[in-house]
């Protein structure tokens, strides 16, 4: 088993529940006149997100390792942190336009991490996950 790679992953999967709890948490509260489209918005980029987390812990395992699954340890190891106050919808906008930032660089770390363990396959999906939020970018 790579450690550092199980612990990037672990870092990869914090960030991405992290990622979709905050977007989802927009979702609900975002007030603007234009509410459809950002309503729209934020519950396709949420489940989106949603959409890796599973195969990002069931890629943890592959490696031998066992996925964190608590909000306490997922507060730990993200470097997406939550809001303690509601947003207006422009801040929402670059708050998660900014965590997006952040989980690409998660992303590109993991990624080295595989391809340097000659994990290809791993590679492989964390490239798609890249992709994925550079379009989301």
């Amino acid at each position: 088993m790579n450690e550092e790679l199980v612990n990037l992953l672990k870092v990869l999967l914090a960030d991405t529940v992290a990622l979709k709890f905050k977007a989802h948490g927009y979702h609900w509260n975002v007030e603007t006149d234009d509410f459809p489209q950002y309503h729209e918005f934020f519950g396709n980029f949420y489940e989106e997100v949603y959409g890796a987390v599973d195969s990002i812990a069931e890629h943890i395992r592959a490696l031998d390792a066992y996925a964190p699954s608590t909000f306490e340890r997922y507060t730990e190891l993200s470097d997406i942190k939550s809001e303690e106050r509601i947003l207006q919808a422009g801040q929402m906008i670059q708050q998660l336009s900014n965590d997006n930032q952040t989980m690409i660089q998660s992303l590109i770390s993991a990624y080295h991490a595989a391809e340097e363990s000659a994990e290809l396959g791993l590679a492989n999906f964390i490239q798609d996950r890249i992709d994925q939020h550079k379009k989301h970018h």
